[in-house]
């Protein structure tokens, strides 16, 4: 003989399932948002090695010139800082 299963705890059950789905999808959406912002960032991050018109000289920088005093070198836009500073010894108009 099957035990009857009371309703209320058959609703229990039910909202209980669905909340922890609800929960499950609130989670992954959060990770997935977390992670494209990471990734956005760090792939948005540029070195640009730039000569400074009135003293010569190279050096690395975060963001874009902008004014007139600085240039951007030859090809001078690199993903990390380390290949910037590669580059700017290996360009010939900061080695002179």
């Amino acid at each position: 003989m099957e035990h009857p299963v009371s309703p209320r705890v058959a609703d229990g059950i039910t909202e209980n399932s669905e909340e922890d789905t609800l929960k499950k999808f609130l989670m992954i959406g959060a990770v997935a948002f977390a992670a494209t912002s990471v990734a956005g960032t760090a792939m948005a991050a540029e070195y640009y090695v730039v000569r400074d018109s009135t003293t010569k000289k190279c050096t690395v920088v975060e963001t874009k010139p902008t004014g007139t005093t600085t240039t951007i070198v030859d090809n001078g836009i690199f993903k990390t800082k380390t290949e910037a500073e590669t580059g700017m010894k290996t360009t010939k108009v900061c080695t002179e």
